[in-house]
């Protein structure tokens, strides 16, 4: 297995690791994952998000590649916005989520794709690239990537800063490059649980890593700051019903009944899967990802379990947990398009039991 930057750090606070996207990560640390769930919401929390793959795109065919391959207009981007999108395949399906970076408009971007995906979507942009000026750089292991996150992260961070980090400055989805800690980086203004929160982009080795660790822990020690692994990440994004690839979205869902409709721009013209998605749209998708809640007791809805509907198999979860903030079961699943009323009452079995549930407006924490 590969491991980050930061992995002697990791093993030096105790943390519990796991097998992740071929690395070696932390999955919790001693205090477990409820209290680092915690701390995101109400103070401020550091991931080490170090697998994820980041990939330069240079040339004067660099807007056009973007606009190919993702489903979002790229050509609303100016300089220091940053995107979320899909990749589909020509059938529709999705290829990965992803960030698009604009570093220069036209010419220059960085597709940030997820760990797990990087072998995948680099094979996929190498093809589509075929016959374009475009030069592709996989530069996913020149990266260490911090996402700090939580209300306090904002005070925390622009201790080790000149930029002014504020909202107005700022806001979500745009990023600035400067110094932090010493250390010339990308400051994002994103993150994946739904709190206020930055990603830190930046190159160098364990020296350089541990500095940037040991100074964002040192600024944030008024507020109680904490380490946090890949267990509160899940938890964290699923209140928010974020998407996990691999599980709400894949090569066998498209964007639009992933809801996704909001990122595909299908007025922007032709891209991978816009023939389909067209059709799709015109006739409505045959099913939908819903989000349910459920106050049934000693369980939690995982992935593949059947969902049920007056008493005939409708659907599957997709991923599932247990609140930490509500102290509920709370999941993700498709039902058919005529199914996804808020209010819907639907049944999951597991265990060879039936466990009642209701499907709700998301997301599940605001």
């Amino acid at each position: 297995m590969k491991t980050t930057r930061f992995h002697a750090i990791h093993n030096e606070l105790g943390a519990k690791m796991v097998s992740f996207a071929g690395y070696e990560m932390p999955i919790q640390y001693p205090k477990g994952i409820i209290a680092e769930h915690n701390v995101v919401r109400t103070a401020v929390g550091v991931f080490d998000v170090s697998h994820m793959g980041e990939f330069e795109v240079v040339g004067s065919d660099a807007l056009n590649f973007v606009q190919k391959i993702t489903v979002n207009d790229a050509s609303k981007l100016v300089k220091g916005q940053v995107q979320y999108s899909a990749m589909c395949l020509e059938h529709g399906g999705i290829v990965d989520d992803l960030l698009v970076y604009c570093i220069e408009p036209g010419t220059t971007y960085m597709l940030v794709v997820n760990g797990a995906n990087i072998e995948k979507d680099w094979n996929w942009c190498v093809k589509n690239a075929e016959g374009m000026d475009v030069k592709l750089t996989d530069a996913t292991d020149d990266y260490n990537l911090l996402a700090v996150q939580g209300p306090k992260s904002r005070e925390t961070l622009q201790k080790l800063t000149k930029e002014d980090i504020s909202e107005e400055v700022l806001p979500f989805y745009h990023y600035k490059f400067g110094e932090l800690a010493g250390v010339e980086m990308c400051i994002s203004r994103t993150g994946y649980t739904g709190e206020l929160g930055y990603e830190l982009y930046f190159r160098g080795d364990e020296e350089t890593a541990r500095k940037v660790w040991e100074s964002v822990f040192e600024a944030g020690k008024e507020f109680g700051i904490e380490p946090t692994g890949l267990g509160c990440r899940d938890t964290l994004r699923m209140e928010k019903a974020y998407m996990l690839y691999g599980n709400d979205i894949t090569e066998e869902t498209n964007p639009l009944e992933a809801g996704l409709g909001w990122i595909t721009k299908l007025a922007k013209g032709e891209f991978n899967g816009s023939d389909v998605l067209n059709k799709v749209k015109a006739e409505n998708p045959s099913r939908r990802l819903v989000g349910f809640i459920s106050d049934a007791e000693r369980f939690i809805p995982r992935s593949h379990y059947k969902i049920f509907i007056d008493g005939v198999e409708a659907g599957f979860v997709t991923s599932g947990n247990l609140s930490p903030t509500l102290g509920k079961p709370i999941g993700l699943g498709y039902v058919p398009w005529d199914k996804k009323s808020e209010g819907t009452k639907i049944e999951i079995e597991a265990r060879g039991k039936m466990f009642p549930a209701e499907i709700v407006k998301m997301p599940f924490v605001k």
